[in-house]
């Protein structure tokens, strides 16, 4: 009796093993989803390097 117990616990366990993977291996074949982009507001282009006040002020208090 107890080897007909350690028998299907054996067959139970490799079942176990043989479904876990499958289901694995099934899970990872499925395509990736796409994700939406964010939408952004469209940014004004720079107008580059400016002097304003600020700059000047710094440019004086950096001075040697």
């Amino acid at each position: 009796m107890q080897w007909e117990l350690s028998g299907n616990r054996r067959m139970f366990l490799k079942g176990v093993a043989i479904i876990g993977g499958s289901a694995l291996l099934l899970g990872r074949d499925r395509p990736a989803e796409a994700k939406p982009e964010p939408v952004t507001p469209q940014q004004e282009p720079s107008k580059g390097y400016q002097v304003t006040e600020h700059v000047k002020k710094y440019y004086e208090t950096a001075r040697p």
